[in-house]
C-alpha cells in the first residue's frame, strides 16, 4: 500500500482528503506537528507528499526545499493561491505538480495515480527513485545509507544531508555558509564547529567503506567532493 504524507493545516480539508484517498487504498498520514515536518517525513517515509503553501510558521515552499535536501519523494502542492508566480515558485522549489483549491477530488486522485505510476509503477525508470549513484558509489535516500563495494555505512541526518549535497555537486566547491544552511533545522543551533564535526564524522564513515580522501577542504572557500573511488574498483 502506497503511503501519502498530507501537509494541510485545515483539518476539514485534511480529513476529507484522507477519507477519499483511503478509498483508493492509499495509507494517508496527516501532519501532526508543523514545526517538525521534516522529522515526520523521515519517520513516515511516504511515497508521495501533498503540500499546502499557507502553513503555520513556515510556508510550503520552505518545507519543500527542506524535503528536497534529503529526498526525491514526489511533491504535489495543493493551495488556494492561484497566481502563476506561486505555481512557478512551487516548481522551482522542487514541486512536481500544483493543484488549486477548491479542487475536484477525482483530479487529485488522478494526478496522484499518474505520478505514482511514473515513479514507482509501469512507467518508472530502471533506476530506483530513492537511489543516488556516482560511479558505483551509492546513496540510498530513504534509508540514509551509503554503500560501496558491498560495504554499508549508516548515516545520521546531518551526515546524510552533507553527503547528498556533495554527491549532487560532485567536483564543485560548496561554501561553509551553504552547508550550514543545509544543516539548519530550526530546532538545533548550528555553527562552524557543528559543521566541522559532521564533516569529520562523514569522512570517517566513508573511509570505513573504502571511500578515502574524497571530501577535501578548499582553504578559504569550503569543501568539495571528488571521485577518488573509481580507480579502486
Amino acid at each position: 500500500m502506497k503511503k501519502i504524507y498530507l501537509i494541510e493545516d485545515d483539518p476539514k480539508i485534511a480529513g476529507l482528503l484522507k477519507d477519499y484517498l483511503e478509498k483508493y487504498e492509499y495509507n494517508v498520514s496527516i501532519v501532526t506537528e508543523f514545526e517538525h515536518i521534516l522529522e515526520e517525513f523521515m519517520e513516515i517515509e511516504p511515497h508521495l507528499i501533498l503540500l499546502d503553501i499557507n502553513l503555520p510558521r513556515y510556508d510550503g515552499f520552505y518545507w519543500c526545499r527542506k524535503i528536497r535536501s534529503v529526498s526525491n519523494c514526489p511533491i504535489i502542492f495543493i493551495s488556494a493561491r492561484d497566481s502563476g508566480m506561486d505555481q512557478v515558485m512551487a516548481i522551482e522549489n522542487g514541486g512536481d505538480d500544483y493543484i488549486t483549491k477548491p479542487f475536484n477530488f477525482d483530479v487529485v486522485q488522478a494526478k496522484i495515480k499518474g505520478i505514482m505510476r511514473r515513479i514507482y509503477g509501469e512507467y518508472a525508470s530502471s533506476k530506483q527513485a530513492d537511489l543516488l549513484e556516482v560511479a558505483g558509489f551509492s546513496l540510498y535516500l530513504t534509508a540514509m545509507e551509503a554503500m560501496f563495494q558491498e560495504r554499508k555505512a549508516l548515516l545520521t541526518k546531518n551526515e546524510f544531508i552533507l553527503l547528498k549535497a556533495f554527491m549532487d555537486n560532485i567536483n564543485q566547491v560548496l561554501s561553509r555558509t551553504y552547508l550550514l544552511e543545509m544543516l539548519w533545522d530550526d530546532e538545533q543551533f548550528v555553527d562552524d564547529n557543528t559543521l566541522s564535526v559532521n564533516i569529520t564524522r562523514l569522512r570517517k564513515k566513508l573511509e570505513d567503506i573504502g571511500i578515502e580522501q574524497s571530501i577535501q577542504t578548499v582553504r578559504g572557500a569550503g569543501y568539495k567532493m571528488i571521485n577518488t573511488w573509481s580507480e579502486q574498483q
